[in-house]
């Protein structure tokens, strides 16, 4: 049975702590105490929380010590089999800032995660408010069934439905920039002109437009990924909508692609043993110094070479094949080809990064 104590506070008024203890066999089972104001409030909860703690499993539950938000975001980092990737990690990160992840996970509710999610949307677009969202939904999937962690998945359902109705969630915006020729043609000059032993930005810039791939792809691939016979290539831990690590596709090389390749230095390990952020940087500050050329992405050189392709007449089948997508409908929004011809017909560059094998033996 509980009792209430009361206890006169600093300010000269009262409180009243309601006291549980329960024993089994002779010895205390479980303990639990909650202060209120009111007499009537402790009556109430003492009564409302007995008839809790009569439940079969409630005081073993009970006795659970309690587990953050934030310990099961770090216990999900820690315990992941499959790796965690680069972007999740810094999202997973960045979220145990909030002040949400100091909360147990039993007093998680809907409405918490969508304060947090307008607090995320003052500062942040839609699309990023929805990635933030989607990995910390992993760690509600996962905690309860995995570690008995309290987390409600469905408390976590019901917020994104209600973020994606307030809009504090949407799909990132359709980008369809594509470099010009002429941009190439600085940006390619400018790399040209750098030290010896600098990065060859300009065949991995060349690679990313012919082979579509983006740039951490671009660095994961090695030789013992590379089917020469076949033209193509297994790109590792490819981007994808619901699973990024572990998804390793074959790739088809469309010919200049594969030139680059050849072009390299063969070894053991990555074919272009470069850290994408060091490409990124290089990328970057190129664009910054460059004359003529405004909010150019060296992702942008991904939607260049899928559209070419198109430009080129090959149907969404073939071209799925070379960029990786699994879903056709995803395609469709680069086939506002501007010509039916091959722009990079005779352009001097890819002779340069990629040399026909005749005349690199010519010149010996």
């Amino acid at each position: 049975m509980g009792t209430i104590v009361e206890r006169r506070r600093g300010d000269g008024t009262t409180a009243f702590m309601a006291k549980i203890i329960l024993k089994k066999k002779g010895k205390i089972a479980h303990r639990e105490t909650k202060t209120f104001d009111r007499r009537p409030a402790a009556n109430a909860w003492i009564a409302k929380r007995e008839e809790e703690l009569s439940r079969p499993g409630e005081i073993e539950r009970a006795n659970t010590p309690s587990v953050t938000l934030a310990q099961a975001i770090k216990k999900y980092k820690t315990e992941s089999v499959k790796q965690i990737g680069r972007t999740k990690g810094q999202v997973l990160n960045s979220i145990l800032e909030f002040e949400i992840t100091n909360k147990p996970c039993d007093q998680i509710a809907s409405h918490d995660i969508v304060q947090f999610a307008t607090q995320l949307a003052k500062t942040r677009k839609p699309q990023t408010v929805g990635n933030y969202l989607s990995h910390l939904s992993e760690v509600f999937t996962v905690a309860r069934p995995a570690w008995n962690y309290p987390l409600d998945r469905q408390a976590m359902d019901d917020a994104l439905i209600v973020a994606r109705r307030l809009g504090l969630t949407g799909r990132s915006d359709s980008r369809d920039r594509r470099p010009t020729i002429d941009e190439l043609e600085k940006l390619m000059t400018h790399f040209a002109g750098r030290k010896a032993t600098a990065i060859p930005m300009t065949k991995l810039v060349a690679f990313a437009i012919f082979s579509t791939r983006r740039q951490e792809e671009i660095t994961r691939i090695t030789w013992a990924d590379l089917d020469e016979e076949h033209s193509r290539v297994m790109v590792r831990d490819m981007k994808n909508p619901t699973e990024k690590i572990g998804n390793n596709t074959w790739c088809d090389l469309p010919p200049e692609a594969l030139a680059i390749i050849q072009s390299m230095p063969r070894g053991n390990g990555p074919i272009f043993p470069y850290k994408p952020d060091t490409i990124g940087f290089a990328w970057r500050d190129a664009v910054a110094i460059l004359d003529g050329i405004e909010d150019l992405r060296f992702h942008d050189l991904r939607h260049e070479g899928i559209s070419r392709l198109f430009e080129l007449g090959w149907n969404i089948p073939h071209v799925a094949a070379v960029s990786g997508h699994r879903s056709w409908q995803n395609l469709k929004r680069y086939t506002h080809i501007r010509q039916r011809s091959d722009k990079y017909a005779g352009w001097k560059w890819l002779e340069i990064v990629a040399p026909q094998k005749e005349k690199a033996e010519e010149r010996g």
